[in-house]
């Protein structure tokens, strides 16, 4: 019953889906003239699994070009174009993907935009483990008190790096160090509660 159990953790634990971040591109200002999508995309970290989510009025569309036609703004050869005034775009691969304005004179009043997009795995920061460090004696503290410190013969040793995927939604890690965010968190808190009183009764 436990194995079963257990493989039943482990079941809703692996299918947790994995959120990306959401991108406002432009933030409040949206995707129109005037903006400056260079400097927007400045400092940004995209991961695959985020989406961009371009916000405009009817005169405009977003256009998915190469990058010669980024540069030439233009938009005969689109990989993909939108007009519905309200276009969420899902960056599922690592790369650098090029958006731009297809209405004319719109790109080269700087309409447009690169994103480049990281594994999810490769910009997920290592996990570092927090040094003990003694507390500083008080005057409230005895003196009877042992103070602690480490041999400095014993070589430092390094924890196992593990990868986790950072999201923009509420995540929780649970003991495995598996990233359980979403839905998928109450479907796993209700597992795991169900195994403890399987084991208490």
């Amino acid at each position: 019953m436990a194995s079963v159990v257990s493989l039943l953790v482990i079941a809703a634990v692996a299918a947790a889906p994995v959120y990306g971040k959401d991108y406002i591109v432009g933030d409040s200002q949206g995707w129109t003239s005037g903006g400056d999508y260079t400097t927007w995309a400045k400092g940004k970290k995209f991961t695959v699994g985020d989406t961009l989510t371009f916000q405009y009025g009817s005169f405009h569309t977003v256009d998915e070009v190469s990058k010669a036609d980024y540069s030439s703004c233009s938009s005969s050869n689109s990989i993909q174009s939108y007009n519905d005034q309200n276009t969420k775009i899902t960056l599922d691969k690592a790369g650098t993907r090029y958006f731009i304005c297809g209405t004319t004179g719109h790109c080269s009043a700087g309409m447009k935009l690169a994103v480049t997009v990281s594994d999810a795995a490769a910009s997920a920061p290592a996990p570092s483990t927090p040094k003990a460090t003694p507390a500083a004696p008080s005057d409230d503290t005895p003196s009877t008190t042992p103070k602690t410190s480490t041999p400095s013969s014993t070589p430092a040793t390094e924890s196992p790096k593990a990868t986790t995927t950072t999201t923009s939604t509420k995540s929780t890690t649970n003991t495995s160090g598996a990233l359980v965010s979403g839905p998928a968190k109450g479907l796993v808190a209700g597992v795991l509660v169900a195994l403890g009183l399987a084991f208490m009764g």
